[in-house]
């Protein structure tokens, strides 16, 4: 039998959809990942089974094929665990089909069935919303970073057996909001550096706050000490708020780089970085 599951993947810090196909013939029991597939997306294959058969539901011991289109991009990551177990499921007649057709499924097994949180969730939610479909399901722990997306159902879920519940409608749920999404993070006045703690420097502080004021760049030459990083590190606390679309954006590469911090859904506050002054062109 054939079903086809919808999951997201990451290109860059973009999100594209990825069409997990799994077939399930008689045979000789074996089970098969296609797809340009990188190393954690193959060891996958153990944690499915082993996800499925201790969340007590039953599985399949006959061929099993998977495969992961477009089939030309690598796939890298461990979130298409939870697709790949609901689509055996779906083959084995164990969840509702009506339900997959406008769900996209992302997230990671662990041996026992509970779905760990996963990096670059809100790119590929906002992949999915783009593409059309309605509903999202995600790690119960990237709860606050994917209900960010606004027009698309965020279904966090815990473990596997919650998340078969949801789909066969044994387990009622309502999508996942979270209130005053744009401010979780914090405002201006919470920057640990300030630009009025700066005492003397008129000279620069008159050509920093001029550079910040008609966005114009600046470079800053001195002997060691005399605080031109202290200052630099100082310019986020003058510059104009960011505007939701800035923090979407800088929040897709913290999600990405997994930098989110515990109950952090949005980034509102400008970042600063100080590369080393030997750093490459490409590492820069």
């Amino acid at each position: 039998m054939y079903k086809k599951v919808m999951s997201a993947a990451l290109l860059g810090i973009n999100g594209y959809m990825v069409h997990v196909e799994v077939d399930i013939s008689e045979g000789f029991p074996r089970f098969d990942l296609v797809g340009l597939p990188d190393s954690a997306v193959k060891e996958s294959i153990e944690r499915v089974r082993t996800s499925i058969k201790n969340s007590k539901l039953p599985f399949p011991y006959k061929r099993i094929t998977v495969n992961l289109a477009p089939a030309h991009i690598k796939k890298k990551g461990p979130f298409f665990d939870l697709p790949i177990a609901v689509g055996i499921l779906a083959c084995e007649s164990l969840v509702r089909d009506d339900y997959l057709s406008d769900t996209v499924f992302i997230g990671e097994l662990s041996l026992d069935g509970k779905i760990r949180k996963a990096r670059g969730i809100l790119p590929m939610i906002f992949g999915a919303l783009e593409a059309g479909y309605k509903r999202c399901m995600i790690p119960y722990d990237n709860r606050d970073e994917g209900c960010v997306v606004q027009g698309i159902d965020i279904i966090p879920v815990k473990d596997l057996t919650e998340a078969v519940g949801i789909i066969n409608d044994t387990i009622s749920y309502t999508p996942y909001t979270r209130q005053n999404t744009k401010r979780t993070t914090g405002s201006r006045k919470s920057y640990q550096d300030d630009f009025s703690e700066i005492r003397g420097q008129e000279a620069v502080r008159r050509a920093l706050e001029i550079a910040a004021a008609g966005m114009h760049n600046i470079i800053m030459i001195g002997p060691p000490g005399s605080g031109k990083t202290m200052m630099a590190k100082r310019i986020p606390s003058i510059l104009p708020d960011l505007s939701f679309g800035e923090s979407i954006d800088l929040t897709k590469i913290y999600s990405v780089a997994g930098l989110l911090k515990e109950n952090e859904s949005l980034i509102v506050q400008r970042p600063f970085r100080a590369p080393h002054h030997s750093i490459s062109q490409h590492a820069l």
